[in-house]
């Protein structure tokens, strides 16, 4: 079999260790290999890099469960040409029980130029949807905290939702600052109301006037401070996010035309399917936005979990908000081609098509 890369170096990576092969060609008889095992510090994986580099390594290729492969990639990426294989195409030969058997069949595969790359982004766009991604958990966090205030709530018979469409507005949010504060009087805490809420204190009145227990009132205090606490994280890093993506407004204002996507979920599409249309082929399959079909029945079949199930929760979300009842999501985006026509509109406009050539961004490292 031809040699593709006469120099290269297959990487098993774990938690705490990271086995690395070498295989080297020799002009006659077979070639020489040679594995070290290194731990997964800095400082360790620094001289990784350094043995690396005195074994005239030109490519390399990791195999790795979870996180565990960013550390690696990120301090190996920027000195060798660095191959993050699929591990569920590694395992795929059976027979290998040991790391250092991984990390020689790595190493041989690549060398025979046999394994496919899996995408990966570059180092901005990381960075990106680190920030996005985490932003999203903590939008989920807040409304998981906000139904369990509604619980407590309950559970002391104070029945603030069923009259204020939002538990947390200026004139609800002062109702339960007084309750938290040891005011008992329904007539007093009704008084809060402010606005169009004030031809409801009849109501207000009867919803506020329930059994508040002080245990209750410990809870829904710090349910609210948590809830504070969510707001302001979530502000910062959506002002970071902005920052980053301040070259690529016009992609932004773009995307917000799109009917149920606003300014936060046209941020976290970018962030997932980038802004350089040749780094995403089918972006509209990528996203989970056109079911898969079979090539050999000429039939449509369920579509399978995308690979970037983050911006595919965007897209389904923002669906969700104009599409019919009877439609789904995947029918929704298929049918309309909004997605795939404001695509191809920023792709031809002025803005810059990369994060990295036009706006580079500060780096981890």
């Amino acid at each position: 079999m031809d040699v593709v890369y006469p120099c290269c170096c297959g990487i098993d990576i774990h938690k705490q260790s990271a086995v690395a092969c070498v295989i080297v060609s020799e002009t006659k008889g077979p070639p020489r290999k040679e594995i070290r095992t290194f731990g997964t510090m800095t400082d360790d994986l620094l001289a990784l890099a350094d043995w690396l580099a005195s074994k005239a390594v030109t490519h390399v290729a990791m195999e790795s469960t979870g996180v565990y492969w960013k550390a690696p990639f990120n301090l190996l990426e920027g000195q060798f040409d660095v191959l993050l294989a699929n591990a569920q195409h590694i395992k795929a030969v059976p027979g290998r029980k040991t790391d250092v058997k991984d990390a020689e069949w790595i190493a041989d595969l690549l060398r025979h130029g046999l394994l496919k790359p899996s995408f990966v982004p570059d180092r901005p766009q990381r960075e990106l949807r680190e920030l996005t991604r985490y932003r999203t958990v903590l939008v989920r966090e807040r409304a998981a905290e906000i139904n369990r205030l509604q619980k407590t709530l309950e559970g002391a018979n104070i029945k603030l939702g069923d009259v204020a469409s939002d538990i947390l507005g200026r004139s609800a949010r002062q109702m339960l600052e007084g309750l938290v504060a040891g005011t008992a009087e329904p007539s007093t805490l009704a008084q809060f109301a402010r606005g169009r809420m004030r031809q409801k204190i009849p109501q207000l009145e009867r919803a506020l006037a329930g059994r508040f227990a002080a245990h209750q009132r410990l809870l829904v205090a710090q349910q609210l401070a948590h809830i504070d606490y969510l707001d302001e994280a979530i502000e910062r890093l959506s002002a970071e996010v902005a920052e980053r993506l301040a070259p690529f407004q016009a992609m932004l204002e773009r995307l917000d035309v799109i009917p149920g996507v606003g300014r936060r979920t046209a941020e976290i599409l970018l962030s997932e399917i980038g802004t350089d249309r040749k780094t995403v082929r089918r972006e509209r399959a990528v996203n989970g936005c056109v079911p898969r079909s079979s090539r050999l029945r000429q039939q449509q079949q369920k579509p399978k979990t995308p690979i970037w199930q983050h911006s595919t929760t965007a897209s389904s979300d923002a669906a969700a908000a104009t599409r019919p009842r009877s439609q789904s999501a995947t029918q929704f985006w298929s049918s309309s081609g909004i997605f795939s026509s404001t695509i191809a509109h920023t792709s031809t406009s002025a803005p810059p098509t990369s994060m990295t050539a036009t706006a580079p961004l500060p780096s981890a490292d």
